[in-house]
């Protein structure tokens, strides 16, 4: 079995920007002492999994950890755009899972409880600078890109530890409000990351 995914990827994280355990590949510790919490947003432009076609499709990741995320015990569940037929949607569960090795399979020592997956409608809207995600009632973010005068995007590079890199570029999210799988966070100037990605397995 074969999979690739390619497309946009759009974070928002409850720490007051920018995130350390990014940074510093989950050496520093979240800014809040209680715990850390993200929703990460996937648009897939092209993709195939295993034979079956993704392309145009969407879902988030949302986790709560420790504050220290390299402790483990991470709780994930996973929202799928419901344009997803139940043959894509499953796809996605033997990516996202790490059944399928890549990039997600690195998660796999740090989970501690998945929380399984829905479907609920979801919109990403970008200019290449602004974008503004939304999971029906339950994720709302803003987010904008930190650029040079050239137009650039100022990124961070040799980012081992999370699924989206090695080079990550900065966003940082002026609002936003999260509320899914009993996993809570609202908040405004946080962390956030916005770039391409690109996986296979």
């Amino acid at each position: 079995m074969s999979w690739n995914l390619e497309g946009d990827f759009y974070e928002n994280c409850s720490c007051d920007a920018i995130c350390p355990c990014t940074w510093s590949n989950l050496a520093h510790k979240a800014t809040r002492d209680d715990y850390c919490r993200f929703a990460l947003a996937f648009d897939v432009e092209q993709g195939e999994i295993d034979g079956v076609d993704v392309s145009g499709r969407s879902f988030v990741m949302v986790a709560d950890t420790p504050p220290n995320m390299a402790d483990g015990n991470w709780r994930v569940g996973v929202i799928v755009d419901d344009g997803a037929n139940e043959e894509q949607v499953g796809k996605f569960g033997q990516v996202l899972s790490g059944e399928m090795g890549g990039p997600p399979a690195a998660l796999g020592p740090f989970l501690g409880e998945f929380l399984g997956i829905e479907q609920a409608p979801i919109s990403i809207e970008s200019d290449g600078k602004n974008h503004h995600v939304t999971v029906g009632e339950l994720i709302d973010y803003s987010g904008e890109r930190v650029t040079l005068e050239s137009g650039d995007q100022v990124t961070l590079t040799n980012i081992v530890a999370h699924p989206a890199g090695p080079t990550m570029g900065l966003a940082p999210v002026s609002d936003a409000r999260v509320s899914a799988f009993g996993i809570e966070y609202s908040g405004q100037d946080l962390s956030g990351f916005a770039n391409r990605f690109n996986w296979s397995g």
